[in-house]
């Protein structure tokens, strides 16, 4: 009797009532494609933006935050986001590391949503979204943000700026309460993302003046593979936010291709018209603002809503971006690397905006909330409830993340830039490495440590013609490597 209690005790454990395998795996699987996008997505996408001597650095940034960002999400500030209600703007934070916590059924309390899979696919999904957002914030501050001070700044910005707007919005907050429809982050991810870029670019200053002046990527196809990753790990960032593998989460993925499509297509053609060519860096801005301003409407609109959304995406952020960003007294306050300001700030208040419009009652009901849809369905209200959202994301962290950065440079003397010294070499002298050795182990280093080598060492042989046995001092092998063979030469 004690063995059948026992393994009765243990089958509840592997299966739980309320477990769903297909929404666990459904759920897990979108966790994982939302983090691609950040590792290697982004971090290879800011490497073959940059100049070459900044691709180390760049993907550094973003590898680093990943990390960060998981220790304090588990640590605390999960519970802060989704927690029990402290404030109305945030929950009351805690460690999510307790087996027995990671075992019970996911529940968001304050909202009050449960889900069909445990606690610990519920954090580490909501993870991926944190960490992504501190990622696209560094996109602003490439090639100049002293590491270290990038070191500080993002636990402290989890902690105090997404934390808010993940509870407000999505935790069961205040704005959660006035109706605000975000469906996977246009506001808690990319408003609030190109809102502390555009910040934290104005305090961290300017890149070096040669920087500035001549910054051509240094691999554009890598870039390309970059946005690949973003384009179809999307397919998880909204078609996770049903928390549920149902018919919204396929509507939310089609919507999410379709206006990604649409508004690549129309950047391009925005390029032909005004630039006589079309821009491979063009269409990757285009790809990313599509992306973004579906996110707060992906499930929420029809096909039609998503075409006329990728269009808004694909002209309204390239005006922003090759109108008013190269404007004087816009490049004089803010040098942003990647565009966060018009890609993600532009991106998601215009995303935002047009769910108010074309919202549908269908959508709204699809994803678990009143079927109330948005002005297109009779609710104006739904117009002006998403300006006071974006208003609310933007003017908190715009605040805190000046009050971070100011704390970094005044409080803790970390400066917040490299001297132009380093700025000038790069990746060399702050990580001590290079992304390419075109220049290393080849004709031009031998020859400038060791001048002219003998004709017979070029072609695998030694002075008196036998195989030369080529083999790494560090190798372990016991052969001699080739600075052994040169000094018995010499």
């Amino acid at each position: 009797m004690a063995a059948l209690r026992a393994r009765w005790d243990a089958d509840k454990l592997v299966a739980p009532d309320w477990l769903n395998n297909g929404d666990n795996a459904w759920q897990l699987t979108a966790a994982t494609l939302v983090g691609l996008q950040s590792v290697p997505g982004l971090m290879v996408m800011y490497a073959g933006l940059v100049k070459k001597k900044w691709a180390i650095n760049s993907a550094f940034m973003v590898l680093y935050a990943f990390a960060s960002v998981l220790i304090v999400w588990v640590v605390y500030a999960y519970k802060a986001s989704f927690g029990k209600q402290m404030l109305p703007f945030v929950g009351v934070p805690g460690p999510a590391v307790e087996m027995d916590y990671e075992l019970k059924q996911a529940v968001l309390p304050t909202a009050g949503l449960t889900a069909a899979y445990p606690m610990s696919t519920m954090v580490y999904f909501q993870f991926v979204f944190a960490a992504i957002t501190v990622v696209l914030i560094a996109g602003a501050a490439l090639a100049r943000m002293n590491f270290l001070a990038w070191m500080v700044f993002v636990p402290l910005w989890i902690t105090l700026c997404y934390t808010v707007g993940a509870f407000s919005i999505w935790g069961g907050g205040f704005l959660y309460t006035l109706g605000v429809l975000d469906y996977s982050g246009g506001y808690v991810i990319h408003v609030s993302s190109g809102t502390a870029g555009f910040v934290l670019a104005y305090w961290v200053g300017p890149r070096h003046p040669r920087d500035r002046n001549d910054f051509h990527p240094n691999n554009v196809l890598l870039a390309l593979v970059g946005v690949g990753l973003l384009w179809l790990g999307w397919n998880g960032f909204n078609g996770g936010d049903p928390y549920t593998a149902s018919p919204d989460a396929g509507a939310a993925v089609l919507n999410t291709n379709i206006c990604t499509a649409m508004s690549m297509l129309t950047w391009t053609v925005m390029d032909l018209i005004f630039f006589k060519k079309p821009s491979v860096i063009g269409a990757v801005q285009g790809i990313i603002t599509g992306l973004v301003a579906i996110t707060p409407a992906a499930g929420f609109v029809a096909g039609w809503g998503a075409i006329i959304i990728g269009v808004c995406s694909g002209t309204i952020p390239w005006i922003s971006m090759n109108v008013l960003g190269k404007q004087k007294f816009f490049l004089d306050f803010c040098d942003d690397v990647v565009g966060d300001i018009h890609t993600h700030l532009v991106g998601g208040i215009v995303g935002g905006f047009l769910t108010g419009l074309f919202a549908t009652s269908e959508g709204t009901a699809a994803f678990a909330l009143a079927p109330s849809g948005g002005a297109i369905d009779g609710n104006g209200r739904q117009v002006w409830v998403q300006i006071v959202g974006f208003l609310f994301i933007m003017g908190w962290n715009a605040f805190w993340t000046s009050a971070i950065c100011l704390f970094i440079k005044y409080v803790l003397r970390i400066p917040l830039r490299y001297s132009e010294a380093v700025l000038l070499i790069g990746d060399a002298e702050i990580h001590g490495e290079e992304p390419y050795a075109f220049f290393h182990d080849g004709r031009y280093e031998y020859d400038s440590k060791y001048g002219q080598p003998e004709a017979g060492i070029l072609h695998g042989t030694d002075p008196e013609g036998h195989p030369a046995a080529l083999v790494s001092r560090s190798s372990g092998s016991g052969g001699p490597s080739d600075e052994d063979k040169i000094e018995k030469q010499e």
